[in-house]
């Protein structure tokens, strides 16, 4: 009990976010999982700039701006704008070769979120988790590390529950 008084606020933001994390990749209704996001990325930048983690927080406001784009439009255009930032982003602010992870998870994540639909758009949002995993492994983030864990088994009950609930082909 003593160690969990003990946490930093930013590490209390990732045991935030950790929490909201789960509650939207549980989402079936792509839209309500869209605006639930926009409030997950805003609690991680807080959370990664407060780590210390520039890119990583870069990383997240840029996921607030597309998925709050990305609930009006599917435009393949919008999608270009958010990779050519990522891109930038991970061109200002890397350092070393592990601040790309965050980086690579954002341009996944944009494609998924504005290209992809269903059970894909999951997928997409699986390969993410993966490497935001081993991005808050690396720069010690508590809530991360247990988010992106259980995101990735969420996101494997979500394709699978998509997948059931869809009609088989005849």
């Amino acid at each position: 009990m003593a160690t969990l008084l003990a946490l930093s606020l930013a590490q209390w933001l990732g045991l935030l976010s950790f929490v909201l994390g789960i509650i939207v990749f549980y989402q079936k209704n792509d839209r309500t999982l869209k605006v639930l996001m926009l409030v997950f990325n805003i609690n991680h930048m807080l959370h990664f700039f407060l780590l210390g983690s520039a890119v990583s927080a870069v990383s997240a406001l840029l996921s607030a701006f597309r998925t709050a784009t990305a609930i009006r439009t599917s435009s393949r255009w919008a999608a270009a704008v958010f990779i050519v930032l990522c891109i930038a982003n991970g061109a200002w602010f890397a350092n070393d070769i592990y601040d790309l992870l965050p980086v690579i998870a954002t341009i996944i994540g944009t494609i998924s979120i504005f290209l992809l639909k269903g059970a894909a758009m999951r997928f997409g949002f699986l390969i993410g988790s993966v490497l935001w995993l081993a991005n808050n492994i690396l720069i010690g983030s508590i809530g991360g590390v247990m988010l992106e864990s259980t995101l990735a088994i969420v996101n494997l009950v979500t394709i699978y529950r998509l997948r059931e609930a869809s009609p088989s082909p005849q």
